[in-house]
């Protein structure tokens, strides 16, 4: 057994987004036709246009441009407003079918309880956690090196166990987060060669905030993207951090835990 469920967005408690909808909206990128998509879908005609009426009225945005009359009942074509509104439910969809799937991996199904209700709703601590693709996975006897690609296309590497690529159905391309302590986040003014930490991340020093002993600096490794490290206050000091700075967070292979 497993479970299953259908992804609506709702606006104002009101469905406005929902599966066949979306097929609605691909057949009329597709079609170029409100009379044509309707027939893929399929659905009536007037189902269709009271459809993208509904669609149109609910969002920010005009979704679906149509003119009336004409051969086939007229034209309709896709903004790109729409366009990517498809894009974004899909990558909803996406992750909403993998939290069914952890769903049903989580319940015993011959007593009706989840296995593990704490896990499912855990939380981690860890003050690092970056959206990053799986471009390569390199694998001996026992270990693992996930070779990851950040959103500014730094590449970043992960030492897990060959048990947990399995465990978590690790393959290239997918997206997953890589996740790792603030602690754990070295900090070089230049680029160090002959280092053994694997991980080397450019970036520029966004926010310094100094306690009695230590250092939280916030670095910006692309926009929207940043990642903390939690140095003390004398080596702070000892490098002359400045707010502006170009600089290397450096983190081991060992230290970046992987998330899916």
């Amino acid at each position: 057994m497993q479970f299953e469920s259908t992804l609506t967005l709702l606006n104002s408690d009101i469905p406005f987004l929902l599966e066949k909808r979306i097929k609605l909206l691909q057949a009329i990128q597709k079609e170029g036709s409100i009379s044509k998509a309707a027939k893929i879908v399929p659905m009536s005609y007037k189902t269709a246009w009271e459809a993208v009426d509904s669609i149109n009225n609910l969002c920010p945005n005009i979704v679906v441009k149509k003119e009336t009359g004409g051969k086939g009942g007229g034209g309709a074509i896709l903004t790109e407003y729409g366009k990517n509104l498809i894009k974004t439910y899909s990558i909803l969809q996406s992750e909403h079918k993998k939290f069914l799937e952890r769903l049903t991996n989580l319940t015993d199904f011959n007593t009706g309880s989840l296995k593990s209700l704490k896990r499912f709703s855990m939380q981690i601590s860890a003050r690092n956690q970056l959206a990053v693709k799986i471009v390569n996975i390199v694998e001996d006897k026992v270990n693992a090196s996930i070779i990851l690609e950040t959103k500014s296309k730094q590449k970043m590497v992960s030492n897990i166990s060959k048990n947990s690529v399995k465990t978590l159905g690790l393959k290239i391309e997918d997206e997953i987060i890589a996740i790792f302590k603030s602690n754990n986040v070295m900090i070089a003014t230049s680029e160090l060669l002959g280092l053994s930490a694997r991980n080397k991340l450019e970036g520029v020093i966004q926010k310094l905030n100094f306690s009695e002993v230590s250092c939280e600096v916030l670095i910006e490794i692309s926009t929207h993207e940043t990642i903390t490290s939690v140095i003390t206050k004398e080596a702070a000091e000892q490098l002359d951090l400045q707010v502006g700075q170009n600089i290397f967070a450096v983190i081991k292979s060992s230290d970046i835990m992987i998330g899916k």
